[in-house]
């Protein structure tokens, strides 16, 4: 009856989003009064995970699951939850599982909410708090299936460390042939990558051109951060589509995000209005951006960013 949380890995390494699901998992396991156990798939140390709330972990290892495969692994965690007496299971709402959760809803017969923003206000009925109407909105939705399966919203609950240990067993399950067959996986290497970047610098049309994208990079490296671009700037091919956020491109769910020359079209807000805070700098004060900024500076980008990162650097170097 243990709550069970799938947590993500890459190269053997825990994603930040694993944390936040155990973290939030043990919210919801305190709640019912059980136990959390999570399913890793061929992950070095997961050891990690005991310390936010996880009391055993089923490891899986099979190389023909090195690379994410939704229907390969919504089957495995499927036999998991069924395994273990499973009721509720958590997942993340990052890009993979969110191909995964409707898979492994069908499996296991389960209702599913995703975008969850807060744990569980009530477990009899089993209630959460989403986000709605692409983040402008949210609303408490009731999960009555026996099998409830949870997708936690990407920043929002946050990581929460525990003192305790996780035991560790081997998990074999079957691996049915799903039909889909990943031949190989483009990663840009050496950067944070916008899906687990708490900090995003983010730039537009403003920047008149890609050859004035150095000090986008420059105030990203500064500050640790990601650097994405706005719909027309991909369009253009100043930046790579993989950098495109908004509504039509990677969601945004940073704690710091910085806008540079973007206008902010409904679109774009639509994708980043889950950021905690947003910060704008454009040269035009009636820019749509400005109302939905926590903080604007309405200043040439070409002025304001390097004494920005001029600043910043000085702040650092005291530190």
């Amino acid at each position: 009856m243990s709550v069970l949380v799938y947590t993500e890995s890459e190269q053997g390494k825990f994603k930040k989003v694993a944390l936040e699901v155990a973290s939030y998992a043990k919210a919801v396991a305190d709640q019912m009064g059980t136990t959390v156990t999570a399913i890793t798939f061929n992950a070095d140390d997961t050891s990690v995970l005991g310390n936010h709330g996880v009391d055993k972990v089923l490891k899986v290892n099979k190389s023909e699951l090195e690379k994410f495969n939704a229907n390969a692994y919504a089957n495995v965690i499927s036999q998991a939850a069924k395994n273990e007496g499973t009721k509720v299971v958590i997942v993340s709402s990052s890009a993979d599982s969110k191909y995964l959760a409707p898979l492994l809803a069908i499996n296991l017969d389960a209702g599913y909410a995703s975008n969850v923003v807060e744990a569980p206000s009530s477990v009899s009925p089993f209630t959460v708090k989403r986000t709605a109407f692409t983040n402008k909105a949210f609303n408490m939705t009731t999960i009555d299936t026996d099998v409830k399966l949870v997708g936690v919203s990407k920043n929002s609950y946050g990581i929460k460390e525990n003192s305790g240990s996780a035991t560790a067993e081997d998990f074999s399950p079957s691996v049915p042939e799903s039909g889909v067959h990943v031949e190989s996986v483009d990663k840009i290497t050496g950067q944070v990558t916008i899906a687990d970047a708490d900090i995003v610098v983010s730039g537009g049309r403003g920047l008149k051109g890609p050859e004035n994208w150095g000090m986008i990079e420059e105030l990203a490296q500064v500050l640790g951060a990601a650097t994405a671009c706005s719909k027309p700037v991909s369009d253009l091919g100043w930046r790579p589509h993989g950098e495109h956020v908004g509504q039509t491109g990677k969601p945004v769910a940073a704690n710091l995000y910085i806008a540079v020359g973007i206008s902010g079209a409904i679109q774009h807000l639509a994708g980043i209005n889950a950021s905690k805070v947003k910060v704008v700098i454009n040269t035009d004060p009636e820019a749509p951006f400005f109302k939905a900024a926590d903080y604007g500076i309405v200043g040439d980008a070409f002025e304001v960013v390097p004494k920005l990162i001029e600043k910043l650097k000085e702040f650092k170097a005291q530190q």
